[in-house]
């Protein structure tokens, strides 16, 4: 929710303030969603290879133990095939996410975005984000577009909540915890995510 590379950046664009806002509300929606999510006990939907190793548990306390005794070099060997166990089961994921995010990243249609994320219009920052949610790019390379969008007359906060949704809750990203997390559960981590990222654009349109 808070990525580092974005602080800096609206530090170094907008002011300390507007970056210290950000900061405080990425973290305030990252502590609300994971306190939502324990209450609502879904550790069942995660996919059944993660719940495995958490019921492996006791074996793995035994292992800490064995491990003691193990050289540096078996230690070695030991980290690397764990690397590639799981490497081998989340890594066609991975890829299909990044496929999704670049055949889309390379088209944004700045003039339509910011034709539509006023400040008049109620709408305008929930459907920010459903418009960012398909997309997918890292910090360095959506500031640019939230540059150009503010430039252009976007509202702030709208902006902003667009941004954080081509982050945090896209669709490659989706793809890639679906293979650690059930749908349901995937379902309410981007609902609760979503609500707080929409919040955050009205709170910024507020007071910026």
């Amino acid at each position: 929710m808070v990525n580092e590379v974005a602080l800096v950046l609206l530090f170094g664009l907008f002011g300390w303030k507007v970056a210290g806002l950000y900061m405080g509300t990425g973290l305030l929606i990252a502590l609300i969603t994971g306190f939502v999510i324990s209450r609502l006990h879904m550790e069942k939907h995660l996919e059944d290879w993660v719940l495995e190793l958490i019921a492996d548990k006791p074996a793995a306390a035994q292992l800490d133990v064995a491990e003691e005794a193990l050289s540096w070099e078996e230690r070695a060997r030991f980290g690397t095939d764990a690397v590639k166990e799981i490497v081998l089961k989340v890594w066609p994921y991975v890829t299909i996410g990044i496929a999704v995010g670049a055949g889309i990243h390379g088209y944004v249609p700045e003039n339509f975005l910011a034709g539509i994320m006023g400040k008049e219009a109620w709408w305008a920052v929930p459907v920010a984000v459903l418009i960012g949610v398909p997309m997918y790019s890292n910090a360095a390379g959506i500031i640019p577009i939230v540059q150009a969008l503010l430039t252009k007359g976007a509202a702030f906060g709208t902006v902003l909540a667009f941004m954080m949704a081509v982050i945090a809750i896209s669709t490659p990203e989706a793809i890639i915890l679906r293979k650690v997390l059930k749908l349901r559960l995937i379902a309410v981590f981007i609902g609760v995510v979503t609500v707080g990222i929409i919040a955050v654009g009205y709170l910024f349109n507020l007071v910026l």
